[in-house]
C-alpha cells in the first residue's frame, strides 16, 4: 500500500483557516428568499455567464472538485477544501466570494477575507455530514468527562479540517491543534510530544488509519467515542488505557466503500490498482493499493502511465472528471454502486443563476457571517499546525 500525505509547503496561517461560529443546522433552516429558476430553463447556462460578466472582477467562484460538472465550469478556481481556503484569502480585491461547496468550507473563506467582503453559499443546505456529527456542546460534555477523570490535562484534542470552526476554537481553548489529511501523521506525532493520548474529532476513519498504518499502533489502543451515549460508551479504564479516542465520526460517501467492493473490482478487473481516500474504513484502506488526499488522487492519475486502471474510492462527480479526462486510462468508481456526495450535490444551477443575479442586482443572498470570537480561538489551532517543521 502506498500512501501519499504529503503536506502542501509554503502556506502561512492566513491562507488556511476554516470555520465559524455559527450553528451551520440553524442557518440551512432558511430557505431561499428568492425565487429559484426553474432546472428546465434552457438559459440557465446563458444566464450565469452572463452575470458573471456583469459582476466582473468584483466576483471571485470557488469550486469544490466534489461539485457538478455543470457547476464547476464557472469556478474561476477548483480544488479540495485546504487550495480553495488558500485561494480566498488570495483575492483580497474581489469584493463577492461565491463558494460552491459546503458550509465550513465558505466559514473559511469569510474568515480569510475582509470585512468589506461578502460569502456567500448558494444553497444553505449544502452542508458536511461528517463535519455535522460533532456538535459543540457533545464535544464539550465528551471533555468534562475527561477532566472528571483527571484525564484532560493529559489529552490533547485534535480536529480534521473538515470540521466546524466551533470544534476548531475548541481545539485551540484546549491546547490542541488542526490536522489535513495530508498531515496527520505530523500532527499526530506533535500532539503525543505534549499528551499521553488524543481526541481526534471528528473523523474516525481518518484518526484510525493514521494511528495504525502510519504510526504503529494496534487497533487496541484505538477506541470509540459514541456521544449519544452514556459516557461515550466507553469505561474510565477504557479512556484511561487508549491512546486514541477516536470521534464517531464519518464521511458519508467514504464510508459507503467496503472490502468487498475491493474484492469484487479486483475480480472484475484484473491489475486494477485500488486508490482510496484516507477517510475510508480501515478494512478498505489496508486493501487499498495507494492512500491519499484529494489533491493525491488526482496528481495520481495525472501520471499514471497510459493503458492502467484504477478504481477510486471518492466521491463520484470526481471520479467521473477524472476519467473523462484521461480517456487513455481505464478509470472507474470502487463501488459499481454510484453514489453522488448528496450534500455537496444540492450547489446546482437555479441555485448558482439565482446567487449570482441576486448579487447584480445588489442583494447578497445567504451571507455566510463569522464569529470573530470564535474565528480567534480557531486560528490558535491552526497557527499550531503551520508552526509544525516540515
Amino acid at each position: 500500500m502506498t500512501t501519499g500525505f504529503a503536506e502542501p509547503s509554503g502556506t502561512s496561517v492566513a491562507l488556511l483557516l476554516l470555520g465559524a461560529g455559527a450553528d451551520p443546522n440553524a442557518e440551512r433552516g432558511v430557505s431561499c428568499p428568492g425565487e429559484l429558476p426553474a432546472p428546465s430553463d434552457p438559459t440557465l447556462v446563458e444566464r450565469a455567464w452572463a452575470a458573471k460578466r456583469a459582476l466582473g472582477e468584483r466576483l471571485f467562484v470557488l469550486g469544490h472538485h466534489y461539485q457538478r460538472d455543470e457547476v464547476i465550469q464557472f469556478a474561476d478556481v477548483t480544488g479540495d477544501s485546504f487550495k480553495l481556503a488558500r485561494e480566498a484569502a488570495a483575492r483580497p480585491e474581489a469584493e463577492y466570494i461565491v463558494f460552491c461547496g459546503v458550509h465550513f468550507m465558505a466559514e473559511s473563506a469569510d474568515i480569510l477575507t475582509s470585512d468589506a467582503q461578502k460569502v456567500v453559499l448558494p444553497d444553505l443546505a449544502a452542508g458536511c455530514s461528517m463535519a455535522d456529527m460533532a456538535a459543540i456542546a457533545q464535544v464539550e460534555a465528551a471533555w468534562d468527562l475527561l477532566a472528571e477523570l483527571d484525564l484532560a490535562d493529559s489529552t490533547v484534542p485534535v480536529t480534521y479540517m473538515n470540521s466546524s470552526a466551533a470544534i476548531k476554537a475548541f481545539v485551540g481553548r484546549n491546547g490542541g491543534v488542526v490536522c489535513t489529511s495530508s498531515n496527520a501523521k505530523q500532527v499526530l506525532t506533535w500532539a503525543f510530544t505534549r499528551g499521553q493520548r488524543v481526541l481526534f474529532l471528528p473523523d474516525q476513519h481518518l484518526g484510525r488509519n493514521t494511528a495504525v498504518l502510519q504510526m504503529g499502533m494496534s487497533l487496541d489502543d484505538c477506541v470509540l467515542y459514541e456521544p449519544h451515549k452514556p459516557n461515550g460508551g466507553l469505561t474510565p479504564q477504557q479512556l484511561r488505557e487508549a491512546r486514541m479516542i477516536l470521534w464517531r465520526g464519518h464521511c458519508s460517501v467514504h464510508g459507503r466503500f467496503t472490502r468487498e467492493c475491493v474484492d469484487e473490482v479486483r475480480a472484475r478487473v484484473p491489475g486494477v490498482n485500488v486508490l482510496v481516500h484516507p477517510e475510508c474504513r480501515h478494512e478498505v484502506v489496508t486493501a487499498a493499493d495507494y492512500v491519499g488526499s484529494t489533491e493525491y488522487i488526482i496528481r495520481t492519475i495525472n501520471e499514471a502511465p497510459a493503458g492502467s486502471a484504477w478504481a477510486v474510492g471518492t466521491e463520484l462527480n470526481l471520479v467521473r472528471r477524472l476519467a473523462n479526462a484521461h480517456p487513455d486510462k481505464t478509470v472507474m468508481f470502487l463501488d459499481r454502486t454510484v453514489c453522488y456526495c448528496s450534500t455537496m450535490n444540492r450547489i446546482d444551477m437555479p441555485h448558482l443563476v439565482w446567487a449570482l443575479e441576486e448579487l447584480v442586482a445588489g442583494r447578497v443572498p445567504n451571507q455566510i457571517v463569522v464569529d470573530p470570537d470564535v474565528a480567534a480561538y480557531a486560528r490558535v489551532a491552526l497557527d499550531r499546525m503551520l508552526a509544525l517543521p516540515g
